[in-house]
């Protein structure tokens, strides 16, 4: 990996991320806050707002919402290549297996609590993989144990907290799972 390239550790939520970009040493190159999803729709079509319509409206709903994520992703990944030279991947928190159909996700408890995070992490793993980079997968229950290891510091929270004073607001819970799996995903290249 070169020295002005990056990793891009990713913390989604429901229509919205927090990307944080890392060079191989840890040294942060990039954050921002980006929306995946237009103002006028809903950011939890399969666990709320599909609930309350007729099953053909709610699956153009989640329709909408998934292509309006597609290209929201991609003008967020766009931005961060504007910023940062030669980004070498992403890393993106594990998917739950979920049944194929929106049908399916609507109406199944456990998979429409989770098919709206999946939805979005695959839009910007499409987006990742359109411009060549690879995707990363990770365990958000072990990355920061990782990112301790991965940087040699005895604690990655101290190591959080210190570079939070360094750089200002915004800088939380977010920013330190996507700087977590930047620094392991990082790392794994150099290795």
């Amino acid at each position: 990996m070169s020295k002005d390239g990056g990793i891009v550790g990713i913390s989604d939520h429901g229509g919205w991320a927090v990307l944080v970009t890392v060079a191989p040493d840890g040294t942060l190159l990039d954050r921002r806050r980006v929306e995946l999803m237009a103002d006028d729709l809903p950011a939890l079509p399969h666990h709320h707002e599909g609930q309350m319509l007729p099953p053909d409206e709610a699956m153009a709903l989640v329709e909408r919402v998934r292509v309006s994520a597609e290209k929201h992703a991609v003008l967020a990944l766009d931005a961060v290549a504007m910023a940062v030279r030669n980004i070498r991947g992403v890393a993106l928190r594990n998917c739950q297996q979920l049944p194929p159909t929106i049908a399916e996700r609507i109406k199944d408890y456990r998979a429409r609590n989770v098919a709206d995070w999946v939805m979005y992490r695959k839009a910007l793993a499409c987006a990742a993989e359109a411009r060549g980079w690879p995707v990363h997968w990770y365990d958000a229950k072990k990355v920061f144990a990782a990112a301790d290891k991965a940087l040699g510091v005895g604690n990655f929270d101290a190591h959080f907290l210190h570079l939070r004073h360094t750089v200002g607001p915004p800088w939380n819970t977010d920013h330190k799972l996507a700087m977590a799996a930047a620094v392991v995903t990082a790392k794994a290249f150099v290795d």
